[in-house]
């Protein structure tokens, strides 16, 4: 590609960067993150231990797999959104399984999914709130802390592994460490505007 900024940068306006942009969407890491959808829908059609382990394990390769290339500059702006919604969407379907199934309690599930409704409430509040902006938000080490303590314990509801029970109390005490490091950080975002 000799030149390519260049010509895309000359095309402005005459409609060859919308083509260029749409391409930059499906990047590796981004095709990566979308995966975790169909994985998702995957965990909801099967109860069969073997299967589900499978999809837990492809969930949290392809994880890893997209932040890994996106730290080697292939991030987007899309796949700063899509990354981050197709994690909570995968835990957040394996974990309603288990309610539905009578596995866990209502207590237990919202044990589980504190930190992603704060999450949640934390980027209305930001929208909300002027001199706050939710898209420059980055994943901090609390939050990836809860969301890997989220996948063993979907990985220990399929197994039913008697660790169970405590690894839910320690996804509720890293996830409240994770709402007072982001909120923290939120307002140390704030002053500084």
């Amino acid at each position: 590609m000799y030149g390519g900024r260049k010509v895309l940068a000359s095309t402005r306006g005459h409609g060859l960067s919308c083509g260029v942009r749409r391409f930059r969407m499906f990047t590796v890491p981004n095709l990566l993150s979308a995966s975790r959808f169909p994985l998702a829908a995957a965990f909801l059609a099967t109860e069969q231990t073997p299967v589900r382990v499978a999809l837990i394990g492809a969930a949290s390769l392809t994880d890893v797999l997209d932040g890994w290339l996106a730290r080697r500059q292939q991030t987007t702006r899309l796949g700063a959104l899509l990354d981050p919604i197709a994690d909570k969407t995968f835990v957040l379907v394996a974990i309603s399984a288990f309610l539905i199934g009578g596995q866990i309690s209502a207590l237990e599930y919202f044990v589980i999914l504190l930190r992603d409704f704060a999450t949640a409430i934390g980027f209305i509040v930001a929208y909300l709130l002027s001199g706050l902006d939710p898209k420059n938000f980055k994943a901090r080490l609390s939050g990836k802390l809860v969301t890997v303590l989220q996948l063993a314990t979907v990985l220990a509801l399929v197994l039913h592994l008697s660790a169970l029970r405590p690894l839910i109390w320690l996804v509720g005490a890293a996830s409240v460490w994770a709402v007072i490091d982001y909120t923290l950080f939120l307002k140390r975002q704030r002053a500084q505007a």
